[in-house]
């Protein structure tokens, strides 16, 4: 005799339905009963969900998903969470992210949607918790996804399949725009991975870690390349690579904006020589950058070169860059004059707060040199700033080198950016500043996807979540652009504008059509600000 029993998971807090089949065991002369698990139990409409039961590997399982085309049909009465994912599915329909997984991974793409889905919407979310997520929402793949099923998943991406989509999204993005490019520190608690090495942690976490490279459209404000560093990598030598794999993918045309850590000899040089167009961001002490604002120094603060909107004083000088290049195949140098913009910048706010910063660190100084408590790390300084001497009489006498802290001043608020393209310094500064899109995505890399310190401790595990996570950055880039456009961030963060569509729900039943729940006037708002035409409801 059989019957339907309910079990409760205590640990998960998932219900089990069990199909229970009574025998008569002969040698023990006693009733006994045998479990099959048929499936889950939906918390919310108390249908059973199928599975092919917990804790047993179907030995034909594959990664691989159906490929049948048209929409799945309901096979039982069920309820899920939906306004969400209908956004979700509706910005990879735009952004053409549903179409290139589908061309570069046609057996699997809906699961790596469903698991960027996943990681967007359970902020902070571990993927053993996906099987409840799943439950309550409607996603791409419809159905679970076990921690095996994803390793095996993450393992089966290559290298081959996301060159082709990091190409296939490249095209796609706006021409002519500077694509911005920078690098974060990601720590990992394993030191087995080949690239996790200590290096200098942007965020100072003590941890070993990789480095995690990103290049963005600066107007788009959308990414589509990446690529993994050892943690040892310094930025400066890894421009030359990043060109290659460019090249590699075929875009030739291009032009790149970097802050000063990309800033070496060789990397100009090889800008240069590869004819790559480039903004990028240089320290004032470099000899170059002072003489070149020596003529303009005296009249630099003068109403013509103001700027009322950004509230600074910009200014361009053209000159020459002293461009080398030694030949591989002929062992000589070629040395020649390219042309090179210097963009420069004062700001009155920022030059009167590095002064005060300084000045307090010169008394702090004066007063360990006065109490005779000089510290070891602060000799150079001592050195560099004051003359000391004593007598028997008057004890320790500390001055200042006037001339030395007057040098020192002479280019606080100055900042600058130099360029092989003209354009203006107001130009400049404003493709610069898009570049800020790279860094605010790194905080959506690390606390929303939960990559601030990896988890993983295979090579395959690595490449993989970094990839799937990677689309998921997609998703909020976009969702993120648009908030700013419509100026959402003043009524919601992307977590709470997220929440307040993930409560709409849709209902599936056999032979019926799916219907959407009510939605609410805020809820149609959201829509309309991410350009997506709402879902039809009830």
């Amino acid at each position: 005799m059989a019957a339907i029993v309910h079990q409760k998971d205590k640990r998960s807090g998932l219900t089990y339905a069990y199909e229970s089949v009574s025998y008569w065991d002969k040698e023990k002369k006693q009733s006994r009963a045998k479990r099959r698990l048929i499936g889950k139990v939906d918390p919310q409409s108390g249908e059973i969900i199928p599975t092919d039961g917990r804790g047993r590997k179907d030995k034909n399982a594959s990664i691989k998903e159906s490929t049948t085309r048209g929409a799945v049909r309901a096979t039982n009465v069920s309820r899920y969470l939906y306004g969400a994912t209908y956004l979700l599915d509706k910005i990879g329909q735009k952004l053409s992210i549903t179409a290139d997984l589908k061309r570069c991974f046609p057996d699997t793409y809906k699961q790596i949607q469903s698991i960027a889905y996943f990681l967007i919407l359970e902020e902070h979310g571990a993927l053993l918790r996906f099987e409840k997520w799943g439950m309550l929402h409607k996603h791409p793949y419809r159905k679970n996804i076990t921690s095996q099923r994803s390793s095996e998943l993450f393992a089966s991406i290559t290298e081959a399949q996301k060159q082709q989509f990091f190409t296939l999204q490249g095209k796609r993005k706006v021409d002519k725009e500077f694509w911005a490019y920078d690098t974060t520190s990601i720590s990992s608690y394993s030191e087995q991975l080949a690239q996790v090495q200590y290096g200098h942690n942007k965020e100072n976490d003590p941890l070993a870690q990789l480095n995690l490279a990103v290049v963005f459209g600066a107007s788009s404000n959308l990414p589509f390349y990446y690529r993994k560093l050892a943690g040892n990598i310094p930025d400066s030598k890894a421009v030359h690579h990043l060109l290659g794999d460019l090249e590699q993918m075929g875009f030739d045309q291009i032009k790149l904006v970097m802050d000063r850590g990309f800033y070496s000899e060789a990397n100009i040089n090889v800008l240069y020589h590869t004819h790559r167009k480039f903004l990028l961001s240089t320290r004032m002490s470099l000899n170059f950058i002072k003489k070149s604002l020596e003529p303009l120094y005296d009249n630099f603060r003068s109403f013509a070169y103001y700027d009322s909107d950004y509230e600074l004083y910009a200014h361009t000088v053209s000159t020459q860059w002293n461009y080398r290049y030694k030949r591989p195949y002929k062992g000589d140098v070629i040395e020649e004059s390219r042309r090179l913009y210097i963009h420069y910048y004062f700001n009155i706010e920022r030059a009167a707060d590095e002064e005060k910063r300084f000045d307090k660190r010169l008394l702090a100084l004066r007063e360990e040199l006065l109490e005779d408590k000089p510290r070891k790390i602060h000799e150079s300084l001592y050195a560099k700033y004051f003359k000391v001497t004593r007598t028997p009489k008057r004890g320790v006498n500390v001055q200042i080198k006037t001339d030395i802290v007057e040098q020192q001043k002479r280019y606080y608020g100055f900042f600058a950016l130099i360029s092989n393209e003209k354009m203006t310094a107001r130009e400049a500064l404003q493709f610069y500043r898009n570049k800020d899109v790279v860094e605010k995505a790194f905080g959506n890399l690390k606390e929303r996807l939960n990559l601030r310190r990896l988890l993983v401790s295979s090579e395959q595990a690595l490449e993989g979540k970094l990839f799937v996570a990677f689309i998921a950055l997609i998703y909020l880039s976009h969702i993120k652009k648009q908030m700013q456009e419509k100026n959402f961030f003043k009524s919601y963060t992307i977590g709470t504008l997220l929440d307040k569509l993930d409560v709409i729900e849709c209902f599936e039943s056999p032979g019926n059509a799916m219907r959407v729940g009510e939605i609410l006037r805020k809820q149609y708002d959201i829509y309309e600000a991410m350009e997506i035409e709402a879902p039809a409801s009830l």
